[in-house]
Parts: C-alpha cells; sequence; structure tokens
C-alpha cells in the first residue's frame, strides 16, 4: 500500500509519501506546499488542492491520511485549515481515492504510543520507524510522514481482527 500522507495548513501543508507492506516501512518522498498571503484565499487553496492532486498522481498513491482539525482556543485560525482540508476532501474525492481523517490523539498514539506525545518525541518516533538519518524537515513534512504511519497502523490492527 503507497500511502500519501496530509498535513494541512494555509501557509504550509506538509506531505508525505510512505510504502508499507504490512510489516516494513519504506519511506518514498516529502515535502510541503507554500503558499504566500499575498494571493487571495481561494487561490491559496485551490493550489494546495491542485498540488495534493498532482502528488497523487506522480507517486501513485491509493489512499489519503490526513490529520484532522484541532483547536483549543483560537477558532479563527482554525477557520482556513478547515477550508483547506475541505477542498482537499473534494479534490480526492473526484479522483476517486478514499480519505482516512485521523485526530492528533490518534496520530501521536500510533507513532509513540503516548497520546500526549510532544511534537519532538513524534518526529523522533517518524525518524526511527522510517529508519531516516534525520528527523524530517520541515515540520509540516514530518507530521504528513506521521499521518501516513498512522493509517498503516489502523490498517494493520483492522487486518489482525477475527
Amino acid at each position: 500500500m503507497r500511502v500519501l500522507g496530509v498535513d494541512p495548513g494555509l501557509a504550509d501543508t506538509g506531505w508525505g509519501v510512505v510504502d508499507f507492506d504490512g510489516g516494513h516501512y519504506r519511506p518514498v518522498s516529502f515535502g510541503t506546499i507554500s503558499t504566500s498571503p499575498k494571493e487571495r484565499i481561494q487561490d491559496r487553496i485551490y493550489t494546495i488542492a491542485t498540488d495534493l492532486g498532482t502528488l497523487l498522481g506522480k507517486y501513485e498513491c491509493s489512499v489519503v491520511a490526513m490529520e484532522d482539525i484541532f483547536f483549543t482556543k483560537n477558532i479563527t485560525s482554525a477557520i482556513p485549515v478547515a477550508k483547506v482540508i475541505g477542498a482537499v476532501i473534494f479534490r480526492f474525492s473526484e479522483l476517486g481515492v478514499p480519505v482516512y481523517l485521523y485526530s492528533p490523539l490518534e496520530v501521536k498514539m500510533a507513532v509513540t504510543g503516548m497520546g500526549r506525545a510532544d511534537k519532538n518525541q513524534v518526529q523522533e518516533m517518524v525518524k526511527v520507524i522510517l529508519k531516516l538519518k534525520s528527523i524530517p524537515r520541515p515540520d509540516h513534512a514530518a507530521d504528513a510522514l506521521a499521518d501516513c504511519i498512522c493509517h498503516c497502523t489502523h490498517q494493520g490492527l483492522k487486518g489482525r481482527e477475527l
């Protein structure tokens, strides 16, 4: 299975591609899509959704794993991210590719085994699990790879159910 992980954001959207054969992970590629605050919001969202669709085709991914919206105090900052998530889900739905949304807690549990893990712990485990020489940079790309690992973990657990 080849998974495209997405860490949605308006300024920077992280992406990562991971192969998973049921027991082993292989990182394929990762990066970010950046947009400028000088652009209109609809143009920024369109760029993100279009570029992710291009990456999906380039890497021939069969599924998308994305971190769902999370906010604590400032709902205003969550609204643009929610718009990006909606546009991305729409784009992948057009392409016929399933999208799985995971909460930050689910991602942390899948990657570190601890729901209260901090960002550094998650990034370090991404490095270890994917056998990388260093923590993936920028942070959004590491988060997208964590989304891939989360999805693979969830699918592996489903496969073990009787």
